[in-house]
């Protein structure tokens, strides 16, 4: 007998391409349980998180017209990882194998197949990988695959060139239900839990419709939490930095008092103000490196919950 697959989607404000995501999505699912690779318990699982427009109510709607359909619902707005992960521990109570996915139609639905593949031939957690950038900009290009580029640098098992589009099965979701942190980085943590692992790749599309919820800022903002929750080299080098800098400060005391003794001049406030500024500068970089991971350990502390969810439609409850 085949095994149960649910393809979780988290989804906020994604109302103008669900019509079309559910449709593929059906046709696909359709598709794997008529030749016998998935049961027909599988479903579809729209993770609904917090999103102030129709989302939540066209899941309602494709889950009244066809049970294929579930959904969850988050009280608020939790972010990305969060509303995945929801949707993850939730489906794993019905399902054998997990496929995460976004909603934007941008990862190819091609590969799930390969990836039920993977899974039949033993593997706990099979990766998209992207086969290619050819459809990103230039900067888009560059700073992608440099952020890889520097987790790795960093000391962070991450796989190049994958975001959250993978396979699970039952046994490596509950290995990521062990890890109980708050700041959650799921394309560093998944590597962690072991298991034999494969790799598909896959050409990344443009988006289907509506608006990205990854603009510049918030790429930022999560790769410096990725950098941070992974690795505390950030802080070593803050110590080799401090290091340099006071290396440099006895070397300029030297030259200063070199030059005193020889009857030179010291040149007058600009080189001052430009040492003042540059130490300056570097000391609240450091600190506001630092002062990251002591609010990444506050929050760690208080073991808030990462999601509450209101409601869940699916047939199987």
């Amino acid at each position: 007998m085949a095994d149960i697959l649910y393809v979780v989607i988290p989804c906020y404000k994604e109302e103008e391409v669900l019509p079309e995501t559910s449709k593929r999505m059906k046709a696909k699912m359709n598709a794997l349980i008529a030749d016998g690779k998935i049961s027909d318990k599988s479903r579809v699982m729209f993770v609904n998180d917090g999103s102030t427009d129709r989302t939540w109510e066209i899941i309602q709607s494709l889950h009244t017209e066809d049970k294929l359909f579930s959904g969850v619902n988050l009280s608020r707005n939790r972010g990305h990882q969060n509303a995945l992960l929801a949707g993850l521990m939730t489906a794993k109570n019905y399902a054998d194998m997990v496929i995460s996915m976004d909603a934007d139609l941008q990862d190819d639905i091609n590969a799930i197949d390969g990836m039920v593949d993977k899974y039949y031939e033993g593997c706990d957690v099979v990766y998209g990988v992207r086969s290619s950038r050819a459809t990103d900009t230039f900067f888009k290009k560059f700073t992608a695959e440099g952020f890889y580029k520097l987790m790795k640098l960093m000391g962070a098992d991450i796989v190049f060139n994958h975001a959250d589009y993978r396979l699970m099965s039952k046994r490596a979701l509950e290995g990521l239900a062990e890890f109980g942190e708050v700041n959650l980085f799921l394309r560093g943590i998944v590597p962690e839990i072991g298991y034999k692992s494969g790799i598909v790749e896959y050409e990344r599309a443009e988006r289907f419709a509506g608006e990205s919820k990854y603009p510049l800022k918030k790429m930022l903002s999560f790769a410096f939490d990725g950098i941070t929750s992974f690795s505390i080299k950030p802080i070593r080098l803050i110590i080799d930095l401090g290091f340099l800098i006071c290396v440099l400060s006895v070397v300029a005391l030297i030259w200063s008092i070199a030059v005193k003794f020889m009857g030179g001049s010291i040149a007058g406030w600009s080189s001052i103000m430009a040492s003042i500024w540059l130490i300056g500068g570097i000391q609240l970089l450091s600190i506001g490196v630092i002062g990251e991971y002591v609010g990444k350990m506050y929050k760690e502390t208080k073991h808030r919950p990462r999601f509450i969810i209101e409601s869940v439609l699916n047939d199987e409850n």
